[in-house]
């Protein structure tokens, strides 16, 4: 076995060889299958990079299909009105990301004729796209050798390393253990260990590959402090008949969802029986959520056929699944 790492911030150079092989051969052996890793398509790169922020991969890949169904190329999103990349991007949340995809594929397609810029300074200067996504569209599609820091990436590290690391610390650490003649696997190796093995709270240590070179070996070394969840309740009311449902729009000019279609939402559940509860959650934000059904003149009376083609929020999506319209 090879020796373990000196107290230097990052494993000397004969170790990071060891340190890259085992992990580039784990992750040959053992990565999920996952549809956008089929190729190095950049335009299916990025729409999956922006898909997995804040957002966990079984959520991501019904998803995924569906919008690369709809919008096959950058070409065809850029063609695309914004009311249909919102629709076919409902259910993932955080839906800024959709609109700013939208801008960016525009410019991609006005100002470098459909064509990707290959390197993460040129992917910067698009709508959206910040330093992770640029590293990672870059390492991935075109093989350029930079590190990409994620939460499961900075959580190996921090553990591999065995303290705290601020952000430039650990963009700096992963930086120097980049494996410079398969960039885009060794990225994808590390956001794998972390999401499979070198997990938050119960991380499975027998089976990492690199353990013989981690300092924490599984404790996860920081300052303790948790984002504090703010509870709120909520009630909708739910107007179903084989008419259709009637939704409200949310005003334009809204920070939260703006124009997105909802239930609409009544001050308490009083007035009439509780159909269905549901748990909701967005940011720092759990929602308990009471739904009652009865007839309303609140908002517009849409045919079901027609909700798909809509924007729905989260919620909405959510309620109409379980009452068995969507």
């Amino acid at each position: 076995m090879p020796r373990q790492p000196s107290q230097a911030s990052v494993p000397l150079p004969d170790e990071r060889v060891f340190i890259q092989n085992a992990l580039l051969n784990w992750y040959d052996h053992n990565r999920r299958e996952l549809p956008w890793r089929e190729d190095r398509d950049p335009y299916r790169v990025w729409v999956s990079e922006i898909m997995l922020q804040q957002t966990r991969v079984a959520a991501v890949l019904e998803h995924y299909r569906r919008f690369l169904e709809g919008f096959p190329s950058v070409r065809d999103l850029a063609r695309a009105g914004e009311t249909s990349v919102l629709a076919t991007w409902s259910g993932l949340g955080y839906y800024r990301r959709a609109r700013m995809m939208h801008a960016a594929a525009k410019k991609i397609v006005r100002e470098h004729q459909g064509e990707f810029p290959t390197t993460a300074e040129e992917l910067r200067s698009l709508p959206g796209i910040g330093r992770y996504t640029a590293c990672a569209i870059a390492s991935i599609a075109f093989g350029e050798p930079l590190a990409v820091v994620d939460g499961n990436v900075e959580r190996v590290m921090i553990r591999f390393l065995g303290h705290a690391l601020g952000d430039k610390a650990v963009w700096n650490a992963a930086q120097e253990l980049i494996d410079e003649s398969r960039p885009g696997d060794f990225n994808q190796a590390m956001m794998e260990l972390g999401a499979t093995i070198c997990l938050p709270r119960e991380p499975l240590c027998p089976a990492c590959p690199v353990r013989p070179w981690c300092k924490a070996q599984g404790r996860l070394p920081g300052n303790g402090v948790k984002t504090r969840q703010i509870k709120k309740r909520v009630f909708y009311n739910l107007d179903l008949t084989r008419n259709g449902v009637r939704l409200v729009q949310r005003p334009r000019d809204v920070s939260l969802m703006p124009g997105f279609w909802e239930l609409p939402e009544i001050k308490t559940s009083h007035d009439g029986a509780v159909w269905q509860s549901f748990r909701h959650s967005i940011t720092t934000t759990d929602y308990s959520v009471e739904v009652v059904r009865r007839a309303t003149r609140s908002g517009q009376r849409i045919p079901t056929q027609r909700l798909e083609t809509l924007p729905l929020t989260g919620l909405t999506r959510k309620i109409l699944r379980a009452a068995k319209v969507i």
